[in-house]
């Protein structure tokens, strides 16, 4: 290959990582800090209607929701930005900086991404329970309690999982980060990368997003309006959040198997080889970047909550059995 494609091709690389990741830094972050806010509004709601209707199944998916906002805030605030400024402006990492540039970075990266997947699974399978016209499977929906306790499990457990990242990932001779076990090397692939980012979502998603618009298709004889309503919310949201998570993790996936298959993941890349690593990075934080932007196209209450929040007009004494409603219909993930 010619010498000055190389150097061209690596230029562009370093140049597109700079553009792309501050224009989804800006966009992500003021994204999920919406969903934040309008899932904190929400969770508030679900709480006072829970202890008005003396009903503690009425629909969790919104703290999951919250849940997932945080870990993306937290994804993109930190690893992101690191992205940019290590891989973009070209920043050196050394050995004396290799905790935040590399063990910290990745750590925070994973973990992040995998409570959000984590949560939006869940949120899925509580909108399964909740649609459910059988009483045995609404009464397997967890309580108020149970989802905080569910919640607080998945962060200590991915947390905890996620600990030997922090220990094997380190800073190589030509200043890359790399991970010294091989061993862990091919857990991290396998089971990380491949299932946990990749095959576990994706198909979770899809098997209960099918279900539940099947129970919805089956509810449309009671009341059909909102009904065929609700089911196309739920699958524009399902459909946007499958394509989402699978443009996030598939590229990224494909690359490190590559990588491996190549002996290429400790050694340092170039041109082409550095162009589709850049790119395949960028991609891993779109599903976080997206997610706002999800949840304002597939979803007519998520979209009037934003209106509200730019024209100044949220306020928290909303008549609580209307906001139960656009809680039961707005979350469907």
């Amino acid at each position: 290959m010619d010498d000055s494609n190389m150097n061209a091709a690596t230029v562009f690389a370093h140049r597109m990582i700079i553009i792309a990741g501050i224009i989804m830094y800006i966009f992500g972050l003021c994204g999920n800090l919406v969903n934040i806010f309008i899932f904190t509004i929400w969770c508030r709601l679900c709480k006072q209607g829970n202890e008005i209707q003396n009903n503690t199944r009425i629909n969790n998916s919104s703290f999951y929701l919250l849940t997932s906002s945080c870990a993306n805030f937290i994804l993109l605030i930190y690893p992101l930005l690191t992205r940019i400024i290590y891989d973009g402006f070209q920043y050196p990492k050394t050995h004396f900086n290799e905790f935040y540039t590399c063990k910290l970075r990745y750590y925070v990266l994973h973990t992040s991404d995998l409570i959000s997947l984590t949560c939006i699974c869940m949120a899925t399978l509580d909108r399964y329970f909740i649609s459910s016209r059988k009483v045995h499977f609404r009464q397997l929906a967890p309580t108020l309690r149970q989802t905080k306790r569910i919640i607080i499990f998945v962060i200590i457990f991915f947390c905890l999982h996620n600990i030997p990242i922090a220990t094997y990932y380190g800073v190589s001779d030509f200043n890359e980060c790399i991970i010294s076990s091989t061993i862990y090397l091919y857990y991290y692939l396998c089971i990380i990368q491949i299932f946990l980012h990749g095959i576990f979502p994706i198909c979770f998603l899809s098997i209960f997003g099918f279900l539940t618009y099947k129970q919805f298709k089956s509810m449309i004889r009671s009341n059909t309006q909102i009904n065929l309503n609700i089911d196309k919310q739920l699958s524009r949201m399902l459909s946007l959040l499958c394509l989402s998570i699978s443009i996030s993790s598939i590229p990224y996936c494909i690359q490190n198997i590559h990588s491996v298959i190549f002996r290429k993941f400790n050694q340092r890349l170039i041109s082409y080889d550095l162009l589709f690593y850049f790119i395949s990075a960028i991609l891993f934080f779109s599903n976080a970047v997206w997610s706002f932007y999800i949840f304002f196209i597939s979803t007519s209450n998520f979209r009037q909550q934003v209106k509200k929040i730019l024209l100044c007009k949220v306020t928290m004494k909303t008549n609580v059995n209307n906001r139960i409603h656009t809680i039961g219909s707005a979350n469907k993930t």
